[in-house]
């Protein structure tokens, strides 16, 4: 069990990649919407919170395996925070990159609540979390960009 817990808080082993594994994470949420993106709505929302009550399992699990808080290696929040970014952009590569950039953004810099809930909630819901919550932002600024600057 705990391999498979480790696949998927590591989003498939990206987050094993050198330097930045959040980047590589939110990649690998790039990715997923690619896939997902088809589902409608419904089809969307409950694959992201399928993804959110198992990374927050995993992410938790996680930390207790390797023996360490919040370990760089789990991005299964990354990918989660990613998707929530995306839902509802266009099939558009400026959309997806807009989206990728808001989030690593939000998530770097971690305005309240984000870093707040990061440094206040632990386990895997508090890893979870603070991510989420940078998905939602970067889904606000980008589709006020979108109404704004999209005819």
């Amino acid at each position: 069990m705990d391999r498979f817990f480790m696949f998927i808080a590591s989003g498939g082993g990206s987050g094993y990649l050198p330097k930045a594994p959040g980047t590589w994470g939110s990649g690998v949420g790039v990715l997923l919407w690619l896939g997902l993106r088809n589902l409608g709505t419904g089809g969307y929302l409950a694959a992201v919170l399928l993804l959110f009550v198992l990374g927050t399992v995993a992410a938790g699990a996680a930390e207790k395996i390797v023996d360490r808080g919040d370990p760089g290696l789990v991005v299964i929040d990354e990918i989660v925070g990613q998707l929530i970014a995306l839902w509802g952009a266009p099939l558009h590569p400026l959309a997806a990159a807009a989206a990728f950039v808001l989030f690593r953004l939000f998530d770097i810099f971690k305005p309240f609540p984000v870093g707040w809930l990061d440094s206040h909630i632990h386990g895997g819901l508090g890893i979870m979390l603070d991510d989420v919550i940078a998905g939602i932002y970067s889904l606000a600024v980008l589709q006020l960009a979108l109404k704004l600057f999209h005819p």
